[in-house]
């Protein structure tokens, strides 16, 4: 297990580059668009909500930097397929792609789990992140440091009762996103990896823990932190996932 580095000495680590954010509208995806932002990248962030993409963007320019809205629903495969080929027309390239936007699902036995419910939850969770591969694939491959972070969850390894829709889109990223590392790691300077916020102060955690006090948990502004700092060019571990309760980065085969 490894800290992640320190952030780079310079002010604007992130000066020309572009970063690509899903579900940036809010809670981590939203922190994280901002944090990149800071560091001077060029934040194309997509979420569903025009309104929330706006108020970002005033966030974005206030921090010095600049934005591409992007109202998009993530289970539009078609809309995720236009958006690789519009980056490419405009910028030529993409250097930093976060997986963040997901859902939790039903939380109910898996038997009595409605079967439009469990095709949401895959296809937000899992079939856009795939989609957003082979959209954005040959973009992070032009980059002189391509860096893709997806978000998992502690819910990837456990069996938790009612969590069943979830915990497995999530433990199949893990594969996407590793299957993905291999693919690319003798052929490309991209490196991918995956990170475990653990229990966040956000509106999904809200609501899979009603009773919580959520003034106990850290906020989004702090895992997006370690979310940028796979995000550096210096950053140069792929296939590992950087387990944030424990601010450690751990390889593959993971215990239980």
């Amino acid at each position: 297990m490894t800290d992640l580095p320190a952030a780079e000495p310079a002010a604007r680590p992130l000066d020309g580059r572009i970063a690509l954010v899903t579900g940036a509208t809010r809670g981590i995806g939203h922190a994280t668009a901002l944090a990149l932002a800071e560091a001077g990248a060029h934040v194309v962030a997509v979420g569903r909500t025009s309104g929330a993409l706006e108020e970002l963007d005033d966030r974005i320019v206030k921090a010095g930097s600049t934005a591409t809205l992007v109202p998009l629903d993530i289970k539009d495969g078609e809309g995720i397929d236009r958006l690789g080929g519009a980056l490419y027309e405009r910028f030529g390239k993409l250097d930093i792609f976060v997986g963040n936007a997901g859902v939790l699902g039903p939380m109910t036995p898996l038997a009595q789990v409605d079967p439009k419910e469990w095709n949401d939850a895959l296809a937000v969770n899992l079939t856009a992140n795939w989609r957003l591969i082979r959209s954005l694939d040959p973009l992070l491959r032009l980059s002189t440091a391509g860096r893709a972070v997806m978000v998992s969850s502690g819910a990837a390894h456990k069996a938790r009762p009612f969590w069943g829709p979830y915990a497995v889109t999530k433990a199949a990223v893990e594969v996407l996103a590793r299957t993905w590392a291999a693919e690319v790691e003798n052929i490309s300077s991209l490196k991918v990896n995956l990170i475990n916020p653990g229990p966040i102060r956000t509106r999904m955690r809200a609501k899979a823990f009603p009773s919580e006090d959520p003034n106990t948990l850290p906020s989004p502004d702090e895992v997006a932190q370690a979310i940028f700092a796979l995000c550096l060019p210096s950053f140069e571990e792929t296939g590992r996932l950087y387990d944030f309760p424990s601010h450690s980065l751990k390889a593959y085969p993971i215990p239980a």
